[in-house]
């Protein structure tokens, strides 16, 4: 059983990693603007990554967008931005690396199989096992998927404090490259985490299930795991979490004080004018002011949603 990190005591190294599937909207600045203060609290670098692999969900002008959102709201970045879009070659050496290694392995079965074969898990259907020693005779692989070599992990969660998970129950093998070529979120997070260097990943809590499978992808790569930190999503009037999918209108560059004013409220970190707020630079530097008496941690919320007013999506 793994309880912690090797990357304890190394200089912070954040990352902020959008989607350009949209422009950005109030929960995705709710999580930037905690991503940025934990690093910048912390003295350390925070870069910017444009998760762009899975095309088919980029939408043409979502990049410009979304920098163009982060800098209205200085939220800047060190070094220049980096895309997945640029870093197949990266993925497949990291591919063949588990392969060679037997820690990965080639998968014939379809989504049909799956929930015919496997047995109910939290995330979905568990993995059966089918072609861990081999896909069937006559059933090329489609996909590739990393072996749930480790079953639990244990975790410090910097935000949430020790989280527990079962690997198996949340659906043992996992995908690492998909039946349409396209490499897999877990896979390309853990090896662009490791090209940047970085040490600490801030996230929303509904990647929590996520933290798991890349632990074993950075333990098959004989590579030290970051620290973790998941915080509360934003929840719309639906009940459902402030994303693109639920209809999160982009933010306005035209309301960034106010916008950003809101965003500090929900994090505990009220500007002392709410009513009219400085400009976003000035907020942000009154509100690392204030993270040298308490902490990040101790101001968020405990819950794992923070409800938005309507107004506010």
């Amino acid at each position: 059983m793994t309880t912690a990190s090797s990357n304890q005591g190394a200089p912070y190294v954040g990352r902020f990693a959008p989607t350009p599937s949209g422009p950005l909207h109030a929960g995705s600045l709710f999580a930037a603007v905690i991503s940025w203060l934990d690093a910048r609290s912390h003295h350390g670098r925070w870069h910017l990554r444009i998760d762009d692999i899975d095309t088919p969900r980029v939408q043409t002008g979502a990049e410009s967008a979304i920098l163009s959102a982060l800098e209205a709201f200085a939220l800047d970045w060190d070094g220049p931005p980096t895309r997945q879009s640029n870093r197949t070659p990266t993925y497949q050496a990291a591919l063949e690396h588990l392969l060679a290694r037997d820690l990965a392995f080639g998968c014939a079965c379809t989504r049909r199989d799956l929930a015919h074969n496997g047995k109910p898990g939290w995330e979905g259907p568990i993995y059966p096992g089918t072609c861990r020693q081999g896909p069937p005779a006559g059933h090329p692989p489609r996909a590739f998927r990393a072996r749930a070599a480790q079953s639990h992990w244990d975790v410090e969660d910097r935000f949430l404090g020790p989280v527990a998970f079962d690997l198996e129950a949340l659906g043992s093998d996992f995908v690492i490259r998909r039946a349409d070529g396209l490499f897999a979120y877990q896979l390309a997070t853990v090896v662009d985490d490791l090209g940047l260097g970085v040490t600490d990943v801030v996230r929303g809590v509904d990647l929590l299930g996520s933290t798991p499978r890349q632990m074993q992808l950075y333990q098959s790569l004989t590579t030290p795991w970051p620290r973790y930190a998941h915080h509360p999503v934003l929840i719309g009037a639906g009940g459902q979490k402030l994303s693109k999918a639920t209809g999160a209108a982009a933010l306005r560059e035209d309301t960034t004080r106010a916008q950003l004013a809101s965003v500090l409220t929900w994090i505990g970190l009220t500007p002392s004018d709410h009513d009219h707020p400085d400009r976003p630079a000035t907020q942000l530097a009154e509100a690392l002011d204030r993270l040298t008496e308490r902490p990040l941690a101790t101001r968020l919320p405990l819950a794992t949603g923070v409800p938005v007013p309507n107004h506010a999506g």
